[in-house]
């Protein structure tokens, strides 16, 4: 629990080693310390000095050799009392600038962007970023092809997808491809029983963007998103010609 703390205040492993070695040292020589901590000299030199500009760590000298002394722990807070300082100074000044940055952001926005995913982690941000975007819509509802054979990898970092998208009003139309799926609430499926699917594939037709979800050659899911409003509404038209004529 000690390290786990202190690798989230921002340390790094053998900077943990470093600090705890000091701790229990006392004042003590570079090389006595780098040997507690099972690091080699140069490391431990290095380490010690990182930990005195961060207010963690001092030195005296004492017939010409350096003694390296732990300050109070209790400066860890003063440390990030002052990040946060810090991080409120920059969020003041990005605030004053956000009119600019978005200025130059619209001169771009109109072009297509395409941005790609890896692993179940890139699947889960993909569908939090369906979410973030389909409940700020006026008509809260996205659209999505769902291939039989790739389902079971959607969720699996995203458990809780279906029952935060119904709590957030989300609506969804899916057109399945092949058996199975089942509906869960705000949402409406209809079935293409009838075609041999040949290539697993999950896409997703939401605000001005549309992302396909495959398996990739490790097994694990494969995304991408296309930001576009043409291509969104292109597949939007060719999504609701199908959608009524499936019977």
């Amino acid at each position: 629990m000690l390290e786990k703390a202190l690798l989230e205040f921002g340390l790094k492993e053998k900077e943990i080693k470093v600090y705890l070695a000091l701790l229990n040292l006392g004042p003590s020589p570079v090389r006595k310390i780098a040997q507690e901590a099972n690091v080699n000299r140069g490391t431990g030199y290095d380490i010690l000095k990182k930990l005195i500009a961060m207010g963690l760590a001092s030195y005296y000298e004492k017939r010409s050799h350096q003694y390296f002394v732990p300050e109070d722990p209790s400066k860890i807070i003063s440390v990030l009392e002052e990040r946060e300082k810090e991080i409120t100074k920059t969020k003041k000044e990005i605030l004053k600038n956000i009119p600019d940055l978005q200025l130059l952001y619209s001169k771009i926005s109109h072009k297509p962007f395409l941005k790609y995913y890896e692993g179940y982690s890139g699947t889960k941000e993909i569908l939090k970023d369906v979410l973030k975007i389909t409940s700020k819509l006026e008509n809260k509802e996205y659209f999505v092809y769902s291939a039989e054979s790739i389902r079971e990898y959607l969720y699996k970092s995203f458990k809780s997808f279906s029952e935060e998208r119904i709590e957030k009003g989300v609506k969804v139309k899916v057109i399945a491809i092949g058996k199975g799926g089942e509906l869960r609430g705000k949402d409406e499926r209809k079935w293409l029983d009838n075609v041999n699917e040949s290539a697993p594939n999950y896409i997703i037709i939401y605000g001005n963007k549309v992302a396909f979800i495959s398996i990739g050659p490790t097994g694990e899911p494969i995304g991408t998103i296309i930001e576009d409003e043409a291509t969104s509404q292109m597949q939007r038209i060719i999504f609701s010609h199908i959608w009524h004529n499936i019977k």
